[in-house]
């Protein structure tokens, strides 16, 4: 259905062609005809001026040196009637070749035009059992549909690449809070391990403490024993 709506697309476009061609053939061949025209009205002119100047010429009885001047100019004017003659010729010579490539070009564009055709039965028959009112209102519903696609593929797109960002960005966010709770792990590790030696160096110097404080206490009864017998020798 799409390509056919692509071709009927094109098939209205070469129709718009084809009497755009028409209207330029048409154009051409009036100007063509009115070309055609004015030639033949100027070689008439010609011929006309020919014979006045034969006829002047004979009834004049002027000298040889006028009937030379007049022959002269007689052939100046025949020598530039000549060149706008085979100018003319010229351009119409081109005419007729961008009349035959235009004539080409439509025979062209008809054949297209007849090929494309199916395709316009076939959208007539699908307004004729629907609520489109023409042709038109079928094409701009589809270029719709056209538009309304494009945009969804575009916006699947983008909830598509938003999706891959956050799981992306999901995947960092939980490496590294695995990294943060192994480091806490290990952190945590090394305070037990701190502690366990901590409670082993208070046992340790605990029990010097005491042992400190039982020769401080030896040493204060040496110490009284001392002072008794000095008191007893002072005696």
């Amino acid at each position: 259905e799409e390509d056919s709506t692509n071709s009927f697309i094109c098939l209205l476009k070469k129709m718009k062609e084809v009497r755009l061609m028409e209207k330029v053939v048409e154009e051409k061949e009036e100007a063509f005809v009115e070309r055609m025209e004015a030639l033949a009205e100027q070689w008439r002119d010609l011929h006309a001026r020919r014979a006045q100047l034969k006829a002047h010429v004979v009834r004049s009885g002027s000298t040889v040196k006028e009937n030379e001047r007049l022959r002269t100019q007689a052939l100046k004017k025949a020598k530039e009637e000549k060149e706008q003659n085979t100018k003319r010729e010229s351009e119409l010579l081109g005419a007729k070749r961008e009349l035959e490539a235009l004539t080409k070009q439509h025979q062209k564009l008809s054949k297209k035009l007849l090929k494309y055709s199916l395709f316009k039965r076939y959208l007539e028959n699908v307004v004729e059992n629907s609520q489109f009112r023409d042709i038109e209102d079928v094409i701009s519903f589809y270029k719709a549909l056209v538009r309304t696609r494009k945009d969804l593929v575009q916006s699947q797109w983008g909830h598509r690449q938003l999706t891959e960002q956050a799981t992306a960005l999901l995947r960092q966010l939980r490496a590294e809070r695995e990294a943060a709770m192994l480091q806490c792990r290990n952190e945590l590790v090394r305070l037990r391990e701190s502690l366990d030696q901590a409670q082993s160096d208070i046992v340790q110097w605990e029990g010097r403490c005491a042992e400190l404080q039982d020769r401080a206490a030896r040493k204060a009864m040496e110490l009284k024993s001392l002072n008794m017998a000095i008191h007893s020798l002072f005696q």
